[in-house]
């Protein structure tokens, strides 16, 4: 019997949609406002779900806690209040578009909790828009 546990988390960030090897014309032919030099930033809604087998011990598929510490370590600390293209290394070569920032959320989850686990990550960039990984 495999279940999923649900976690969710926020942060707030500024990024700027712009690829270095396009003229600011072109990016700004596809990035539009997104692609503005000085940045611009949102209210990121994160939910992170881990699905697995309920230890018989514990009765945890994972304990709630240790992943709100991951979610704190590897997310919250590293990109709230920060400017993803500036400040988190991960988007130094990167277009921090929210589909990328869900998939290095992801990445840097995975690597911390079981092998055998699933992973979902659902990003929210604003209340209409927000993308889903599951990985590859």
């Amino acid at each position: 019997m495999r279940v999923t546990i649900s976690r969710k988390a926020h942060f707030n960030a500024a990024h700027r949609l712009h690829r270095k090897d396009w003229s600011f014309e072109k990016n700004n032919a596809v990035f539009g406002k997104c692609n503005n030099p000085n940045f611009h930033g949102h209210n990121y809604g994160l939910t992170v779900s881990v699905t697995g087998k309920i230890d018989p011990e514990t009765g945890f598929v994972l304990d709630v806690k240790v992943l709100a510490d991951i979610i704190r370590e590897e997310v919250e600390i590293p990109f709230d209040h920060k400017n993803l293209n500036l400040d988190v290394p991960e988007f130094q070569d990167l277009n921090p578009t929210a589909e990328n920032i869900a998939v290095v959320i992801w990445n840097k989850i995975k690597k911390r909790i079981q092998s055998d686990f699933d992973l979902e990550i659902v990003l929210h960039e604003t209340d209409r828009n927000f993308v889903t990984y599951k990985g590859e």
